[in-house]
């Protein structure tokens, strides 16, 4: 895989920037697609990396707008392997305009992998998909296709798997799905939960919890994460989905003590209880056997020490953090 190409969609999001730091740790030539310009160095770990820029390139593009401009340098390219991390999500904004979750979570993707399944040049086609799709889990589920999506968004996804799945029952497009658990680490958007509570702490701002913060969650470092991936473009069986989590669980409420007590702050202090979100899953169990025993993978980073390091990420980064928008911004 070193002499060979790699696609990485979506390369500006948190998950997407943190993969190709970890590609060109490996010393592959990587190129990346966002459709926003790229952001403050400080949310695109491949930017802390001192060697390898020279074997990254970024091209600007929208998939709702742009796909024969991204086709035309997949041609020119021929990539071996495609890691698609890009979509539309935020959960509780899809309600408000629904028609935008479907078309860049359907419509585009559906018009993207209509051109690529014509490529024989691809092994291996990753597509970064969700446990949303699943809707809520009250045990540790398999990987299956069975879905219960309970919001836009996660009915987008859900729609955007099955087309996939249709694709490779008939034309044997070598895709193979990732699921991962709540993802966080250094770098990650300021309106997710960990470094919000982080930055919130630090600035004196209150923190909203949702519901009082009942559900709960797995929450896996984004390293781990990477890591998953990785072995998956490289050894996953095409047409298999694979869970990307800890086998451990906490609630929302309980990960913001546990951040307010490592941080030194009154949790009562920060927090001021809201409203549940529309459609809001309790929990996301997913069973991780099969990485783990396929492709050797385990997760390796403690919930606390990655929180610790995160708490060392906005502090090093507060004076432009502090400046910068802690709200979601939809963009189309």
């Amino acid at each position: 895989m070193h002499s060979e190409k790699i696609v990485v969609i979506g390369s500006n999001s948190f998950s997407g920037a943190t993969f190709v730091r970890y590609l060109l740790e490996k010393g592959h030539d990587v190129l990346g697609f966002s459709r926003s310009q790229e952001p403050e160095d400080v949310f695109l770990p491949y930017k802390w990396v001192k060697k390898g820029q020279d074997r990254f390139h970024f091209e600007q593009v929208d998939l709702n707008h742009d796909l024969e401009k991204l086709i035309d340098i997949i041609e020119k390219n021929k990539p071996s392997y495609i890691v698609n991390f890009m979509a539309l999500g935020m959960v509780a904004q899809s309600w408000e305009k629904p028609e935008d979750w479907y078309q860049t979570n359907i419509v585009a993707q559906v018009k993207l992998h209509d051109k690529l399944r014509k490529y024989e040049f691809i092994k291996k086609y990753v597509h970064v998909t969700t446990p949303e799709v699943y809707g809520s889990t009250d045990s540790w589920i398999s990987e299956s296709f069975i879905f219960s999506p309970s919001t836009p968004y996660a009915v987008s996804r859900a729609a955007c798997d099955l087309h996939l799945k249709s694709f490779f029952d008939a034309y044997n497009f070598p895709v193979v799905f990732t699921r991962a658990a709540n993802v966080y680490g250094s770098g990650q958007q300021l309106y997710r939960i960990i470094p919000r509570t982080i930055l919130f702490a630090q600035l004196g701002k209150k923190l909203s919890l949702h519901g009082g913060g009942t559900s709960e969650r797995s929450f896996i470092h984004i390293n781990d994460v990477a890591d998953a991936t990785y072995r998956i473009a490289l050894d996953g069986t095409v047409g298999d989905t694979y869970h990307i989590s800890t086998k451990k669980t906490i609630s929302i409420r309980n990960l913001v003590i546990k951040i307010c007590e490592l941080i030194n702050v009154n949790f009562s202090d920060l927090v001021e209880e809201s409203e549940e979100r529309l459609g809001k899953d309790q929990s996301y169990k997913l069973d991780s056997g099969k990485i783990r025993e396929e492709l050797g993978w385990q997760d390796t980073i403690d919930l606390e020490v990655g929180i610790i390091s995160s708490i060392k990420w906005v502090d090093s980064n507060l004076d432009i953090l502090r400046n910068l928008s802690h709200e979601y911004i939809h963009k189309m």
